[in-house]
This record gives C-alpha cells, sequence and structure tokens, in this order.
C-alpha cells in the first residue's frame, strides 16, 4: 500500500519498524480474525433486532431516502471489546495498565453516543462528555507538542493541554459530521488508522481496522444500517488517541496530522463557509463537499471510493516524501477543495441553463 516502506526499513528507519508485528504474527492474525468475525456477526444481530429502535428517519440534514438502523457504530465497538477480552484471556496482546485506562476512558463518549442514537440528547450535554472524554485522553497520552508554547513554561504547558482537549473534541466532531454516506467515514478512517499504524508502530489499529472491515460488509452501498453517533465518534478519539500516541518527532506528528485532512478538511472548509454565509453552524445542514457531490449525482460508493483513494493518496506522499510530503499532502487537500469547489460551481450553472432552457421551450 506504502510504497516507499521497505526502503524505509531497509536504510534502518527504526521508527517505521514493523518487527513487533512479525513477532506477533500468528497469534495477531487470530486477534484480527476475531474482531473481523465478531464484527460480521455483532452489526447484523444489531441490524436483525434493534432495527426498530434505532433507526434514522430521513431529515433535511440526510443524504439517504430511506429510513435505515443505525447503531452499526455499537456492534464494531463490541466486536472490538470481544476481541480484546479474548486476546488478554488466551494471552494473543498484552496490554499495559495505561493502555487499558486509555481505551476504557472511550467509554462514557460511548454510553452518550448509543443515547443519542437511541432518543437524542442534547448538544451542551454530548459536549461536556466530549470534553470529560477528551480531559481522560489527555492525562493518559499527554498534550499535543506546541513548541511555540514551549518558552512560556507553566502557562505554556497549560495553553497546550487547554488547546489539546478543544481540538479532540473538534475531531470527535468532525468525523460526526463527515459520517453522512455510505461507506465514507469507516472507508476512510481505515486507511488512515493503517497508515497511523504503520508510522507510529501502532499495531493495536489494525484490530480497529478489523473491525472496520467486518461493519463496512453491512454499511457499504446500498447500506444496510449505518455506524450513528455512537461509531462516528468513537473513530473520531481513536484517530486522536494514534496522533497524541506517537514519537514527537515533529516530522511524524505533521504527517499524522495530514492524514486526517481528507475528512477534516471538508469538515473545516464547510464551517469557515457557512460562517462568511452568516448560516448557524450548529444548525443540521447538507453543504459538505461530499454531500453536495452526492446531490450533484455522484453515488454514495462513488464519492466513498473517491475519498478513500486521496487518503491513500496523501499516506503515500507522507511515507515517500516524509516532512515534505506533508506539506505537499496539505496543498494537494487545498487544491483539491478548491478543485471540487470549482467543480459544483460550474455543475450548479450548468443545471440553471439546462432549466432555462427548458423553461423556454415550455414558452
Amino acid at each position: 500500500m506504502f510504497l516507499s516502506l521497505q526502503s524505509l526499513l531497509e536504510s534502518g528507519f527504526s521508527a517505521l519498524s514493523l518487527k513487533s508485528y512479525f513477532d506477533i504474527t500468528n497469534p495477531f492474525l487470530i486477534l484480527l480474525a476475531i474482531g473481523f468475525f465478531a464484527s460480521l456477526i455483532t452489526v447484523g444481530i444489531i441490524k436483525q433486532n434493534l432495527s426498530q429502535q434505532l433507526v434514522d428517519i430521513p431529515n433535511e440534514r440526510s443524504s439517504h431516502t430511506q429510513p435505515t438502523p443505525r447503531g452499526g457504530g455499537l456492534g464494531f465497538i463490541v466486536a472490538f471489546a470481544i476481541a480484546i477480552g479474548l486476546s488478554q484471556f488466551f494471552s494473543l496482546y498484552t496490554f499495559n495498565s495505561e493502555q487499558n485506562l486509555l481505551w476504557l476512558s472511550l467509554i462514557p463518549l460511548v454510553l452518550i453516543g448509543i443515547i443519542d442514537d437511541w432518543k437524542g440528547v442534547p448538544a451542551g450535554v454530548r459536549y461536556l462528555v466530549q470534553l470529560l472524554t477528551s480531559s481522560l485522553i489527555v492525562i493518559q497520552s499527554d498534550a499535543f507538542p506546541f513548541p511555540i508554547l514551549n518558552q512560556l513554561g507553566t502557562a505554556g504547558d497549560i495553553i497546550s493541554i487547554l488547546l489539546t482537549i478543544v481540538g479532540i473534541t473538534a475531531i470527535i466532531n468532525f468525523y460526526n459530521f463527515m459520517d453522512g454516506l455510505d461507506g465514507l467515514v469507516a472507508g476512510v478512517t481505515a486507511i488512515q488508522l493503517a497508515f497511523l499504524a504503520i508510522w507510529f508502530n501502532q499495531p493495536l489499529n489494525w484490530l480497529v481496522i478489523a473491525v472496520l472491515i467486518g461493519f463496512l460488509y453491512w454499511n457499504w452501498s446500498p447500506a444496510k444500517i449505518f455506524m450513528g453517533d455512537a461509531g462516528s465518534t468513537f473513530l473520531g478519539a481513536v484517530i486522536a488517541i494514534a496522533l497524541l500516541n506517537n514519537t514527537n518527532h515533529p516530522a511524524y506528528i505533521w504527517s499524522g496530522l495530514t492524514i486526517t485532512l481528507p475528512l477534516v478538511g471538508d469538515a473545516i472548509y464547510t464551517i469557515i463557509c457557512r460562517l462568511i454565509r452568516g448560516e448557524n453552524i450548529f444548525k443540521a445542514h447538507r453543504t459538505h463537499l461530499y454531500q453536495r457531490l452526492q446531490q450533484s449525482g455522484w453515488s454514495h460508493a462513488q464519492v466513498a471510493t473517491t475519498y478513500i483513494v486521496f487518503t491513500l493518496f496523501i499516506a503515500n506522499l507522507n511515507s515517500l516524501l516524509g516532512e515534505t510530503g506533508a506539506w505537499i499532502s496539505l496543498a494537494s487537500v487545498i487544491a483539491a477543495i478548491f478543485s471540487g469547489e470549482a467543480y459544483l460551481n460550474r455543475q450548479q450553472f450548468k443545471g440553471q441553463k439546462t432549466e432555462v432552457k427548458g423553461q423556454s421551450l415550455e414558452v
């Protein structure tokens, strides 16, 4: 997938070493298989038995037209927990106490997501829980490094912690915002986690990928079930955890951040546009680039595949060129956003011309 990894490994770039994966190949592959099949089964059970209690009714923000069960995220989260439990019992993978506490810190976020999928939760309550979860993650992982704040001493450390907590809540919400098309967030996040697993030497990311692949069987277009808020916010938090548990080398950190941009960039761009237009950014809408592409005639699968392929492109840039690749990735995302905007405006203009021509013929 990432063409430069072999050459980097051969050159002794130890931070990218996959040795830890090869050391646990057999038991770890068993763990991944457990995660995949557990997800396939649990998501199917939720679809079959909770489709009436957890159903997504199309509204003004929806990109689907038929009521569809949601709560698939609960299925792959349960599958992840099952795989972790079995791995501990059969010694397939060893966790230290810090890792256990880190993953347990996501429980409040998952619970509020389940309740929100079931009957809705006020936005303020959701954000308080996100702040709590983000704080717990920072306690276990440390704050994101901001070199410019180092000279401020303790005050700089406090500011770094606060910025990290708010940043985690932003990522959690961005991944939730982007979960609007079949297979989009699950597919893109799987690629991102694969890159981060290699880039930061985080083998546990592969287990999340395994349960996501099991979920994608049900979620790829036409989706039979959605992941819901429990799933999308969980994935946002997982990405945040992966970014915080790194080598702290600037090149690695920057590359780690840029891999999130295919999703996060769309969300940030949309928020900026809505602010410029004077819209309420907390109100439901359908103006993300991915939503507008679907409205212009693209299928769910076409949009999701485009974002997945673009994420693969960013991953390869980073792995081939390191920090330089990260800057090129940023420029590529900006170029892609404006190219997408230009394409959508052109499509809208063509539609308006066709409509005017049709009206003229009627007259």
